[in-house]
């Protein structure tokens, strides 16, 4: 039986997108050499990950100077946004405020946090960004 595909990006591939969404276009070697901080991973694994992430539609490659090139083809905004949904519809029944409050409750937040969640809460909603 097959493994059924994650309609979100991995562990793995999140952190591979982080790399991307912070330094741009890299090749397989440079990504390698970002993750090797946190993770020891050969250069085939890196690869097989990417060729996985492109068929996903994650990650786009360029060939620049006999190399390819790999750019994030997702933005962290729309990443995010997609993945909080879910969480929130799965997790909690689809209410953003049981998860805030959750977030809240168990969060250790700094009084400039707690400032800044003020202001957006009380920021007017513009119903075209929801």
């Amino acid at each position: 039986m097959s493994r059924r595909v994650s309609k979100h990006p991995t562990e793995l591939e999140l952190e591979i997108l982080r790399v991307l969404w912070q330094s741009g276009p890299l090749t397989g070697q440079a990504i390698r050499a970002a993750l090797e901080p946190e993770r020891l991973l050969t250069y085939q694994s890196v690869m097989t990950v990417l060729g996985i992430m492109e068929e996903k539609r994650y990650v786009t490659r360029k060939k620049s100077d006999g190399r390819y090139e790999y750019r994030a083809r997702v933005s962290k905004s729309a990443t995010a946004k997609r993945m909080m949904r879910d969480l929130v519809d799965r997790l909690f029944d689809g209410s953003a405020a049981s998860a805030m409050i959750n977030l809240l409750e168990s969060s250790d937040l700094s009084d400039e946090e707690l400032k800044e969640l003020r202001e957006e809460v009380n920021r007017p909603q513009n119903k075209g960004n929801r």
